[in-house]
């Protein structure tokens, strides 16, 4: 199973912004296969994780993003690809209303769509 390591650079979020899409009901995954420039490991998959202010105050977005956090540790080292960077986007509403189980089958989802 690859390494799961979190994205914490601005510079790894725009990259990823300007790369593939999938909804996925109650989030967004955004995901890009990295360079070999990059300097990271191939081996590695990276994830981020973040809300707007349109999911609600401090403790909604500190809420979904715990949430995102679990889904990802359980599908990632699984389903994740070594050599790719994911992020995931918390909705309003949604992200903190869904069940884990839809959410872990909604990452799923995504991370196929992403990868076909």
């Amino acid at each position: 199973m690859p390494t799961v390591e979190t994205l914490t650079k601005r510079p790894d979020f725009l990259r990823a912004a300007r790369a593939a899409r999938a909804p996925a009901g109650a989030f967004l995954v955004q995901a890009r296969k990295r360079r070999k420039d990059e300097g990271v490991s191939p081996d590695l998959v990276r994830v981020g994780f973040t809300c707007s202010k349109k999911v609600g105050n401090a403790v909604a977005r500190n809420r979904a993003k715990r949430r995102l956090r679990a889904v990802a540790r359980a599908i990632l080292p699984l389903e994740g690809r070594p050599g790719w960077d994911y992020v995931l986007i918390g909705r309003a509403n949604e992200t903190a209303a869904r069940p884990m189980e839809a959410m872990m089958a909604d990452l799923s989802r995504a991370l196929r769509k992403v990868h076909t």
